[in-house]
This record gives structure tokens, C-alpha cells and sequence, in this order.
């Protein structure tokens, strides 16, 4: 039996189509809704189905979008991902003594001040939830950045990935970096650690007074040992409700912080919190925290900075 297919009608802004493959040979059998043919053009490639009448009917609600529609989802898409356009948005290079330590630094307009982060054990700035938990910060005003503390043929060494003063050590670099930079030199500083480089975070604010506050991720507190009780940051230290070891490891943490500080445990979660919702939940703990206790100190010290 002899059947009739027609290609779909093209819309008017589509000058040529062509004809990309078949999908049937002469003499094989055809069923219903299987394609036949790729149809290619300038604006998308169609599939044409045996037989094909019309694509209306596939959908529920065919009336068109308006203009205000497609700016408000633009709009929202831009807020969700992070990217309004940020003043200063760009690959870094921070000094750490003789190295040279590669990082990303975005300051939004009338930033409320700046996190730096400590990725932990294995990691880097990379860390795809340290970037989602810095993409949801910029959201809220705060400036981000992300560096690497060691170098790749460094961090293949597992000493150094638990050797928390070095981490420390870098970390200050850091935050003395972004004290010489223009777009960052007046702002408060906040620090957010994960795992071995939440353990740098604390290290690092003991030595350094002007640090405002901490926030720690499934981190490993215990391992700044007695720098704990030096810290002066407010503390804010997160940890999934399922993480049990390291849940004990942060309690015993806390009880030798002298600062201000709080434990909140995420229920469900575990050590990475990949659970639906549970790094979302950090992130508002983070951001909420940070917006709480940043504020600029640098006049009240008369600009004085520790070496």
C-alpha cells in the first residue's frame, strides 16, 4: 500500500531545509509515529513521523509567549546562575611567596564584603559545591574567591593535603592579596572551609584578627587543634545529620572555640551533602551567617594589618 508523506510545514522565516537522512529503505515496512526522514535547516532539525499531520496538538497551551515572559525567565535565570554581569569577574593569579596560585575572583557592585574558600582534602577551585555554594552567595551581594592552596604536583602528596599550616599559611596569602587589590581592599573577609581547608580557615583566623567570620562545611575542625581556642571570627560549623564521625569531631571542635559559634546539623545529610536539598540548605546557613557578621572593621583598627 502506497502512502503519502508530507514534510511539516516550515515556518516563513526558514529559507531551505535539506534532507538529512532516511530512515527507511525502499521496501521495509513502516509503523505509526516511527520516524522516516531527518529534515535539517537553519533554525532546527526536524524528525518527520509516519504519518505526520500537525505539531499542535502535542501541546497544551499553543499561545504564544509574550516578551515580558521571556525577560522575566532571562531575568531569573540570570539571578539562579550567579552571572548579573558582576563589575569584576576574572581568572587570578595570588601570591603565596614564591608561588603563584591560580583562583577566580568575582566582586559584584556594592558588595557587602568577600568570602575566601578552603576547599578541602582532594579538591580545588573547581570543587563543583563550593562554586554552587559561591554562585548563591554572589546572589545575596557577597564577593567570591576561589584558589587553589596547592599547586597539582603538591597536592598529590597526601601530607600536604593534611598539613593544616601550610593550608593556613596559603590562605593568609590570600587574604593579604585581596587586601592589596583594589576592588577588595576595603571589604570585610569571611572565610568558608571544607573538610581539611575548614581546619585552615580556623588556623588562619587565629592568626589574623581582622578575619570576621567562619563558616565550615562537613570540615574537619578538630584538626586546628590549639588554634581553636585563638579563633575570634564568629564560627558557624555545618555538618549532615548522617556524618556521624565527623558530627562527634565538630562537637568536641566546638567546645574549645572561645568565639561566638553555632553547630547546625543538616538533617539526612551526609558527608558531601549530595542529598536533594541539603547543600541548598547550607548555602542559606552560609549566606545568612556571612551577611550577619561581615561588617568593616579595617577603619576601626586605623588600617593596621597583621604581617
Amino acid at each position: 500500500m502506497l502512502v503519502e508523506v508530507k514534510v511539516p510545514q516550515l515556518s516563513e522565516s526558514v529559507a531551505e531545509a535539506t534532507l538529512v537522512s532516511w530512515h527507511k529503505k525502499v521496501g521495509e515496512f513502516v509503523t505509526r509515529d516511527e520516524n522516516l526522514v531527518d529534515i535539517e535547516t537553519d533554525k532546527v532539525v526536524l524528525e518527520t513521523p509516519a504519518p505526520f499531520f500537525a505539531i499542535g496538538p502535542w501541546y497544551e497551551d499553543f499561545s504564544q509567549t509574550t516578551d515580558e515572559e521571556v525577560c522575566r525567565l532571562l531575568e531569573t535565570s540570570r539571578v539562579i546562575s550567579g552571572s548579573a554581569g558582576f563589575p569584576h569577574d576574572r581568572d587570578v593569579v595570588v601570591s603565596a611567596g614564591p608561588l603563584r596560585l591560580p583562583g577566580h575572583l568575582v566582586v559584584p557592585t556594592a558588595p557587602r564584603g568577600i568570602v575566601v574558600f578552603a576547599h578541602g582534602s582532594g579538591s580545588s577551585r573547581h570543587s563543583p559545591r563550593n562554586v554552587q555554594v559561591a554562585r548563591y552567595l554572589r546572589t545575596a551581594g557577597l564577593g567570591t574567591l576561589l584558589f587553589d592552596l596547592l599547586m597539582p604536583e603538591e597536592a598529590v602528596d597526601r601530607e600536604n593535603v593534611f598539613d593544616i599550616e601550610l593550608l593556613a599559611v596559603r590562605l593568609l596569602a590570600a587574604t593579604r592579596w585581596l587586601r592589596s587589590q583594589p576592588a577588595t581592599a576595603s571589604l570585610p573577609i569571611g572565610y568558608f572551609g571544607a573538610s581539611t581547608g575548614a581546619a585552615a580557615a580556623l588556623w588562619a583566623a587565629a592568626e589574623d584578627p581582622l578575619v570576621d567570620a567562619i563558616v565550615s562545611r562537613g570540615g574537619r575542625p578538630d584538626l586546628a587543634g590549639a588554634r581553636l581556642g585563638a579563633v575570634v571570627a564568629p564560627t558557624l560549623l555545618i555538618v549532615g545529620g548522617d556524618d556521624h564521625a565527623v558530627l562527634r569531631l565538630n562537637e568536641a571542635a566546638a567546645a574549645q572555640l572561645r568565639c561566638e559559634h553555632r553547630l547546625d546539623v543538616v538533617t539526612g545529610a551526609t558527608h558531601l551533602f549530595e542529598e536533594p536539598g541539603a547543600l541548598e540548605e547550607v548555602a542559606d546557613l552560609a549566606r545568612d551567617w556571612f551577611l550577619t557578621h561581615l561588617r568593616n572593621r579595617l577603619p576601626e583598627l586605623n588600617g593596621s594589618m597583621p604581617s
